[in-house]
């Protein structure tokens, strides 16, 4: 897979901004990417060393229509990758936000 296929974009939120300060970043990446997916892709495309990846998958949420339906919601489910970094090594992207 492609590196630009394995990492789709990156999560810039409050709480990843905080988890920056502990060297750890947030990507939404391929539902079909792994582990060694995603380590190889970040090393690549920004020239650091990953200690570890923790992936999460997020299921579609869904809600209740009517008395006894259900239906999903437009929020689609999706996958994301938590990244951490080696000490002294920093992703020049999220800094600059």
């Amino acid at each position: 897979m492609n590196i630009y296929e394995v990492l789709r974009t990156p999560r810039i939120t409050e709480k990843n901004t905080q988890l920056g300060e502990l060297n750890k970043y947030t990507f939404n990446v391929a539902p079909q990417a792994t582990k060694l997916e995603v380590k190889a892709a970040v090393e690549r495309m920004f020239k650091v060393h990953v200690k570890a990846v923790n992936t999460i998958n997020r299921r579609p949420d869904e809600r209740r229509i009517g008395k006894w339906r259900t239906k999903r919601t437009s929020t689609p489910g999706h996958k994301k990758a938590v990244v951490t970094l080696r000490a002294g090594e920093k992703i020049e992207f999220f800094e600059a936000q």
